[in-house]
């Protein structure tokens, strides 16, 4: 089978490097260079991918790490309010899964209980139920410091992740959902690790879920890690301060409280071995 781009494939490519917009305008070098590399990647990856959900143990092999930091090195020069620059995003992150397998979706909840189990709430229109360019970067740093087999990951299901459910403070049927996939985790696995985290509106929705549990079963989360939150600052109801970890990269417009998206917002992706690391020092097993 030839291992040349299928023409959709190329489609995104060409639709996301050249496009005319202003919010991802590049000079003509950093086009093209960005597109021989995502061409390169694809080569790299050349049996067609799949649309299934990748299974646990698939997933973790994923040459992931390597091929990011390629594609996050070459991030479009973004600089606007959310719904204007949504799509450009969202369009990014598809391709970044095309070229290299990343899966967007994890519904493990639900099998056998593992040492830590992550509920994750990813961006506004991020795509799946786990997005791309900060969830899966953190799951697979959390798997190589405790083991792939130690881990269960959840994105949160039922969850708009619109712009206008970020613009009322988080999608509410989203934060129900996480509510309740913490409810479950907690009534099947209570020696799990359980961490609490999100991206962006992925936040709001951490803060709005956690302030929906009863004490208890907040208090029994054994961390929570948020990156870009747009609500920096605002402490989550019964969870001990020390056991939260949010960052915010310096410049980062969502964490100040505002709409627009900037280089800043989607290189989280950086912060994942630090963020794992901070999850595997809370961890009581």
């Amino acid at each position: 089978m030839s291992s040349f781009p299928s023409p959709a494939r190329v489609s995104l490519i060409l639709r996301l490097v050249l496009s005319s917009s202003p919010f991802t305008c590049f000079d003509f070098a950093m086009k093209l260079n960005l597109l021989l590399t995502v061409l390169s990647a694809s080569l790299a990856v050349a049996a067609p991918i799949s649309p299934r959900p990748v299974a646990h143990n698939e997933k973790r092999n994923t040459p992931l790490n390597t091929i990011l930091t390629i594609i996050l090195n070459n991030l479009p020069a973004v600089n606007g309010a959310i719904e204007a620059v949504e799509s450009v995003i969202t369009d990014f992150q598809n391709l970044i899964s095309e070229l290299t397998g990343i899966s967007d979706t994890y519904n493990e909840l639900g099998g056998a209980c593992t040492d830590y189990t992550v509920i994750y709430a990813r961006g506004t229109d991020d795509p799946g139920n786990a997005g791309v360019i900060t969830g899966p970067p953190f799951f697979m740093a959390l798997e190589a410091l405790v083991g792939s087999s130690k881990v269960t990951v959840q994105g949160v299901n039922n969850y708009a992740a619109s712009v206008a459910t970020f613009l009322a403070g988080g999608d509410p049927v989203g934060s129900a959902s996480m509510a309740s996939e913490i409810e479950a985790a907690y009534a099947a696995c209570p020696n799990t690790n359980l961490v609490a985290s999100g991206y962006s509106q992925g936040g709001q929705v951490v803060h709005n879920a956690l302030a929906l549990l009863p004490a208890a079963t907040v208090k029994w989360i054994s961390s929570v890690v948020i990156f870009g939150d747009p609500d920096d600052g605002q402490a989550i109801p019964n969870m001990d301060a020390s056991k939260v970890d949010t960052i915010c990269h310096t410049g980062d417009n969502i964490c100040e409280a505002g709409d627009i998206i900037l280089p800043a917002h989607l290189t989280y992706g950086e912060n994942a071995a630090a963020a794992a690391a901070f999850v595997v020092a809370h961890a009581s097993t």
